[in-house]
């Protein structure tokens, strides 16, 4: 039988998402949030294709960010919680790691796979930060899934698109934790 890590299993077992505007300061230093993209950059990336990049925003990026997110709503015509919605996240952001699906041609790995691998990296993003005692919550947003935001913000182009938003920081106390999903309704066992 294969060796049990309980440790991990307990972890992941109890974790617990966190809004990210309840996050406060101190934020990872560069060095721990290196160690942190370290231990969450080894997903599946099918044939080192590394199907992603990253962009750590901070400080007065937020205020950029904001802004470009109001500016877009309101040339999309966005109503005053679009606004609102746009720009929040940006406006209350510490830190955050901005995880780019960026699809390399390949007649083996399907793009959609190596979007999966994208999406992989952001939940080992949130692992590796909570494993590493800082609070992390993945947001997207309309801005991110806007592809004109997501140029102007992050530079993407050539069918790349935003996978996740990760915001790091100082998690707030520990309150009632969420319902979690009842398996027996999700789950099928097939055994022929």
């Amino acid at each position: 039988m294969p060796a049990r890590n309980d440790a991990a299993l307990d972890f992941l077992k109890s974790r617990r998402s966190r809004p990210a505007k309840l996050f406060s300061f101190p934020i990872p230093t560069r060095d721990q949030l290196t160690e942190i993209l370290s231990a969450a950059t080894r997903v599946p990336d099918h044939g080192k294709l590394e199907p992603w990049r990253l962009i750590v925003v901070q400080g007065a990026a937020f205020t950029r960010l904001a802004n470009l997110a109001e500016a877009r709503g309101r040339e999309l015509g966005g109503d005053a919680e679009m606004l609102g919605k746009g720009r929040g996240q940006y406006d209350l952001g510490k830190l955050a790691v901005v995880v780019i699906a960026s699809p390399k041609p390949s007649p083996k790995i399907p793009a959609v796979e190596q979007l999966m691998s994208a999406a992989a990296l952001c939940f080992g993003i949130v692992n590796a930060a909570e494993a590493a005692g800082w609070g992390a919550c993945w947001l997207t947003g309309w801005p991110a899934h806007d592809a004109t935001f997501a140029a102007r913000a992050f530079g993407c182009e050539g069918g790349e698109t935003v996978a996740g938003i990760i915001h790091i920081g100082t998690p707030p106390e520990d309150g009632p934790d969420r319902a979690r999903p009842e398996l027996g309704r999700l789950v099928t066992w097939v055994d022929a």
